[in-house]
């Protein structure tokens, strides 16, 4: 297939049952910076952008209609990444999040593809990965 053009990703959206404590973990854990908060009151629907050192944003959504959480791996998006530098720091956040009381989904390690990585679970149990 041949290239068409060149993108830049823009940004990466969740859904959320509980806006506020998500959008406050990726900015107290990952330094996020949010806009104003977006409401549509006729739709139901709010939003924050955060955005990230290098240009990144993950927008976070919640909708009156949106309340379950999808438990089960699916097709689609399956974690989103954020680099932190350096095994030190990987290997200090993971513990952090542990004695915080969040899920630590896999421990730091070199995976196969020579990332330095451990996993977590965000409040909602989205799969983050904090790369060294």
């Amino acid at each position: 297939m041949e290239q068409k053009s060149t993108a830049t990703l823009s940004h990466v959206a969740l859904w959320t049952n509980d806006i506020e404590r998500l959008k406050q973990f990726y900015i107290y854990y990952f330094g996020g910076t949010s806009n104003a908060k977006y409401v549509n009151s006729s739709k139901g629907f709010c939003s924050y952008f955060l955005r990230f050192e290098g240009g990144a944003a993950l927008e976070i959504m919640q909708h009156k209609d949106i309340t379950e959480i999808i438990g089960n791996t699916h097709l689609g998006f399956a974690h989103i990444a954020f680099s932190l530098g350096s095994k030190e720091r990987v290997n200090a956040l993971t513990e952090q999040f542990r004695s915080d009381g969040y899920t630590v989904k896999g421990e730091p390690r070199t995976t196969g593809d020579g990332y330095y990585e451990a996993v977590i679970l965000d409040p909602d149990g989205n799969i983050v990965e904090l790369v060294g």
